[in-house]
């Protein structure tokens, strides 16, 4: 592979996981802010059953581009297209109903409850069966239950009856996995799900991750600078800098090419 400048893009072709249409697409996905472009006409498709890690320098753009999937940073031009359907102007909250799940934007949602009446109320929302937190919890045995499976799952079972304001940081990244497992999306958005955690808690949330990739239904974006869990959990990587599209195919390949590591990825990479 020869080395480009660092405008130019290197496309790593490879046969595609999945013949069927993408999940989630972004066609020339743009944002300025006064005369800066964060994000740079990004076109990229993504397939059910298919775990993309997102990397690059600080700086290049990784979570502005998460922004502007997930709704939080309104695009300048170009479009964000879910399951065939162009949501580039719909409200964040709309974006979830229509199977758009992002970790961060459960954090904390009451934390003055308990991690059980956080998970539970968001089981009620998906399910659409009204928020009636206080009644007797016997009118809620299914909700509960569901509940504490996924509480089991992400090891705060233990937990459940305490405030989620008093939890450890690693404890509240568990619990913004399950909440968002709870909502059941098709396309899941993890921006760097371990960060904070310690040795121990780090693996049950990565175990998580991939127990979902395994289900081969959902599509999962995963920002990343930990190269060891790229290289576990990614089926693709996409490397963007300067807000544009520098790379995109295998893990292997992307990894091993010497513009990605010097120019990209820096010394990180490099020592992998």
């Amino acid at each position: 592979m020869r080395t480009l400048p660092c405008r130019r893009r290197v496309r790593i072709h490879c046969a595609p996981l999945h013949m069927t249409g993408p999940l989630l697409e972004t066609q020339g996905l743009t944002v300025r802010f006064g005369g800066h472009v964060a994000v740079d006409a990004v076109t990229c498709a993504f397939h059910a059953g298919e775990l993309t890690a997102i990397v690059g320098p600080n700086g290049a753009g990784k979570t502005t581009y998460f922004n502007l999937i997930s709704g939080q940073v309104a695009a300048s031009a170009g479009r964000v297209m879910l399951m065939g359907q162009d949501i580039t102007r719909a409200s964040v909250a709309d974006r979830c109903r229509r199977g758009l799940g992002r970790a961060f934007q459960l954090t904390n949602l009451f934390p003055n409850l308990t991690v059980l009446e956080n998970l539970r109320l968001v089981i009620q929302s998906r399910r659409r069966t009204g928020f009636r937190l206080f009644s007797l919890a016997e009118a809620h045995h299914e909700l509960t239950t569901e509940a504490l499976t996924l509480l089991e799952r992400v090891k705060l079972d233990t937990l459940q009856a305490q405030k989620v304001a008093e939890l450890s940081h690693g404890n509240q990244r568990k619990l913004e996995v399950a909440l968002l497992i709870a909502l059941e999306p098709r396309v899941y958005m993890f921006d760097e799900p371990t960060a904070g955690m310690s040795a121990d808690e780090a693996p049950v949330v990565l175990d998580l991750i991939a127990g979902l990739k395994a289900e081969r239904d959902r599509t999962i974006l995963l920002v990343e600078h930990k190269m060891n869990v790229i290289r576990s959990l990614a089926d693709r990587i996409i490397v963007l800098h300067n807000g544009a599209l520098a790379a995109d195919g295998l893990p292997a390949e992307v990894m091993a090419s010497d513009v990605v590591q010097e120019a990209y990825m820096g010394k990180d990479l490099a020592d992998v």
